[in-house]
């Protein structure tokens, strides 16, 4: 089929998805998650295939994390699957009612947006997540990865279609393959409601500047973890340690360290050799660098990169203000962290800084549909317009009126 012809099909099943009942939907989102954990087998083999070419053509270690599945990392796509099927109800929800005086009952229902365009980059399980959100929320849903993980996506998507077969058209779930294919997908307004790109700065660029649906974008995640004055050092210590190196390749990995002058000295002569034991190269300012020798000299594109890598830009400030400007000029919305203790510096940072996440005394890799209770995520939305933030099965619907009368007329 066709691009056009696959946009349309998806969009017929989206309505077959739509009238299903809520339990039908459970139903067949649990069967993804079991059978996620009974062909774990054929997932990691054709994983290795990607991997195995990733090598071949050089990519980052940190890249080729974002790329890999293991026993654990489908285990935990299982689990997040459950977690999606278990939570509230989103089609069909009444979120709110009003009776006129003269008995006119006003309601406000949630419905499912259509038919969603998920263009994305490098994870594939990315697949699994957007389809079981779109199936909760009652989209349907066209995926486009990256060449650079197209056999976990071909085995992810066939799963997911072979598992929800016999309860709805599997259409509604669509894998393209070739990259002449976001060109046209996204220009299809009469079967695509809504485009979500994730990934790489050019590709959400150009998708920005070609899209003839609407878009919400995961633009970068330049994230800053700011170490107030008073903070307790072990915690912070703990905190960048792992929004640094856990998992640096994704978008709520820190990129720069802010930390106040009062306690640079006894705060990062302690955390960078660490930080080195873990091969981070630091960039740093020039009070980094005197504090630890193998700092790099940061320069100013230091202060605007998001590396997705075991690399960290380091400024010492002067004061919390400082820290608010260094990241209202530098951050892209996504995640911003203070360690503190003092309530007053928290409350500061929070209604002066503007991200889609905000937290305090916590680490940055904390911003994922999965950790607060979304389940999963399509993705992370900088954008206002229509979600803010990790994008669950509620962040992809909108509301209609439900109104009921007994004969009412208008005066």
């Amino acid at each position: 089929m066709s691009i056009r012809e696959r946009a349309a099909s998806a969009d017929i099943a989206q309505k077959e998805l739509w009238s299903l009942g809520e339990q039908e939907r459970v139903k067949a989102i649990k069967n993804i998650a079991l059978n996620l954990q009974e062909k774990k087998g054929l997932i990691i083999e054709a994983n290795k295939k990607d991997i195995e070419k990733a090598h071949e053509e050089g990519l980052s270690e940190a890249l080729i994390d974002r790329l890999t599945l293991n026993d654990k990392r489908i285990e935990d796509m299982a689990e997040s699957v459950m977690s999606v099927a278990s939570s509230p109800k989103v089609v069909g929800e009444i979120i709110s009612e009003y009776k006129r005086d003269d008995g006119l009952l006003i309601q406000k229902e949630r419905i499912p947006l259509g038919v969603i365009a998920m263009i994305f980059e490098s994870r594939p399980n990315v697949v699994v997540d957007s389809s079981v959100l779109a199936l909760k929320s009652g989209n349907a849903i066209c995926l486009k990865g990256g060449k650079e993980a197209l056999e976990s996506n071909k085995i992810l998507t066939q799963i997911v279609k072979e598992s929800i077969q016999d309860i709805v058209d599997p259409n509604v779930i669509q894998l393209l393959d070739s990259k002449e294919d976001v060109a046209e997908i996204i220009s299809l307004k009469e079967s695509i409601d809504l485009v979500i790109p994730r990934g790489g700065e050019d590709l959400i660029q150009y998708i920005y500047e070609n899209a003839k649906v609407p878009v919400i974008a995961h633009f970068k995640g330049l994230c800053h973890i700011y170490v107030h004055k008073d903070a307790d050092l072990k915690k912070a210590h703990d905190i960048c340690i792992n929004a640094k190196v856990q998992r640096p390749g994704v978008c709520n990995a820190m990129e720069t360290l802010l930390v106040h002058r009062d306690i640079a000295e006894s705060f990062l002569s302690k955390l960078l050799p660490d930080l080195d034991e873990e091969s981070v190269e630091i960039r740093g300012c020039p009070q980094t660098c005197q504090i630890f020798k193998k700092s790099m000299s940061a320069n100013l594109s230091d202060y605007f990169t998001e590396y997705l890598d075991k690399i960290l830009s380091i400024k010492v400030v002067h004061s919390l203000e400082e820290a608010i400007s260094h990241i209202n000029e530098h951050g892209t919305q996504h995640t911003e962290s203070i360690v503190a203790q003092d309530p007053e510096a928290i409350k500061i940072f929070q209604k002066k800084i503007d991200a889609s996440c905000l937290m305090a005394n916590a680490s940055t890799r904390f911003n994922d549909g999965g950790e607060l209770g979304l389940g999963a995520e399509l993705g992370i939305s900088t954008t206002k317009l229509h979600a803010y933030g990790p994008m669950g099965a509620r962040e992809i619907t909108t509301t209609r009126f439900i109104v009921n009368g007994d004969g009412h007329i208008r005066k």
